[in-house]
């Protein structure tokens, strides 16, 4: 058989395939064990759990609603009673002037972004190309494969804010960022995946502005954001206009296997958005947005999300925190500043390896991590830094976060001591 030109970038050695990849293999029957420290798997809410383990009782012992949830497909714009609801939550709990009109639901965050990159980015009927900005790299692995055409990517290197304690901390360098007229739209993750970085209200309105101005939307992926679900740990504000483009998930807050996505969108977007579900999938899936009705209708959603969610959360960022200054103290090793989501990004100043190869040494030594290269998509320009990063997670069980740790301390340690005797 012979492949497309697409078919054979859907196919390729993508950093997001080996992540999911290795998640399927480490968890498959007679798997050797390792601790899973890559997957942005969410962690297990007991709490969070109970309460949908007894709504999805509820709804079993309610035959019109069972139907609701198995029998039928929603409208290609997604299931309406929880886009009715999620409205009317956005407009009195934020202020935003949206109606269902401005949202649409999608098979998962991922499928969402393949479609809006590629609503925006591509060939034009002009014949131009038009790319997608990251202003901040380093950004997202699954979004660096989902254009249909090759180079749709061009991002900016960050500023590097140095701070006491062992941290820093990456800024849009503003000074360097263009925005020009092969722009389409301009895109960022707030929290980020993979810093836990969280773009500051001032560096969020500088970029509405930038982007208002050029015409050209500005989409914020909330995956992990405001107001659900809400793991951020700094002072942030999430905030809507007719040009932004914000993305949910009701992964994170712990229903990732129910591939369900939540765009908010100008009317315009919302259709276009509509008629490409219908033709990729027909329609997105029902069942969690029948199964996490209630908690949009009545507010619960947020509620959970700022009183158990993000504490459950903030509590395993400051245990993982602890761990690595007590076992990485002898090694130079620094921490992004994590002000949200689920991840610690570790730079290991002067890695004698790269971050692929610590990969592929850490997975042997029992411990999957995610290498830092993967996420900078965009980014062509050489720069050591990008090869002396890793991402690891903290949503995993205690207990597994800190022998994991333990092992890649020990690793790296071993790396560095025996860089320097090949030195001396």
């Amino acid at each position: 058989m012979e492949f497309t030109r697409f078919g054979k970038k859907m196919t390729s050695n993508a950093g997001i395939l080996s992540l999911m990849d290795d998640l399927g293999k480490a968890t498959a029957p007679g798997s050797k064990p390792l601790i899973m420290m890559g997957v942005g798997n969410p962690g297990q809410v007991p709490e969070f759990q109970e309460i949908i383990r007894q709504e999805f009782l509820a709804i079993g012992n309610d035959q019109q609603r069972f139907q609701q949830l198995i029998s039928g497909y929603a409208p290609p714009q997604g299931e309406r009673a929880f886009i009715d609801g999620l409205a009317d939550l956005l407009r009195k709990e934020q202020g935003w002037d949206i109606g269902p009109e401005n949202i649409c639901l999608t098979n998962g965050s991922q499928t969402a972004f393949f479609m809006l990159f590629n609503l925006f980015a591509g060939i034009l009927t002009d014949g131009r190309r038009k790319k997608i900005c990251l202003p901040l790299a380093p950004e997202y692995i699954g979004y660096a494969d989902l254009g249909i055409f090759d180079d749709m990517f061009v991002s900016t290197k960050p500023d590097i804010e140095l701070q006491q304690g062992g941290f820093f901390k990456y800024h849009i360098d503003f000074e360097k960022l263009e925005i020009g007229d092969d722009i389409g739209a301009v895109c960022i993750s707030r929290p980020t995946n993979p810093t836990g970085n969280v773009v500051t209200d001032a560096e969020l309105a500088r970029l509405a502005d930038l982007t208002a101005e050029r015409n050209i939307p500005l989409i914020i992926d909330s995956a992990y954001g405001l107001p659900f679900p809400g793991m951020v740990y700094v002072e942030a504000e999430p905030f809507w206009n007719d040009n932004l483009i914000l993305c949910f998930s009701l992964s994170k807050l712990g229903l990732p296997s129910l591939r369900t996505g939540i765009i908010v969108a100008n009317k315009e977007v919302v259709e276009a958005l509509t008629a490409m579900n219908a033709i990729i999938s027909l329609t997105p899936t029902s069942f969690a947005p029948v199964l996490a009705r209630n908690l949009v209708m009545n507010g619960e959603i947020t509620a959970l999300s700022r009183d158990l969610i993000q504490p459950f959360y903030r509590k395993k960022m400051e245990k993982a925190v602890a761990a690595v200054r007590d076992q990485f103290a002898d090694i130079p090793c620094r921490i992004h500043k994590p002000e949200g989501a689920m991840f610690l990004w570790l730079w290991f100043e002067g890695l004698p390896v790269t971050s692929l190869e610590l990969y592929y040494i850490l997975k042997e030594n029992g411990v999957l991590v995610v290498s830092g290269h993967y996420f900078f998509p965009g980014l062509s320009e050489e720069w050591r830094h990008k090869d002396e990063c890793i991402r690891v997670t903290y949503s995993q069980s205690d207990d597994e976060m800190q022998r994991g740790l333990a092992i890649i301390a020990h690793v790296v340690r071993r790396i560095y001591s025996e860089d320097s005797g090949k030195k001396e």
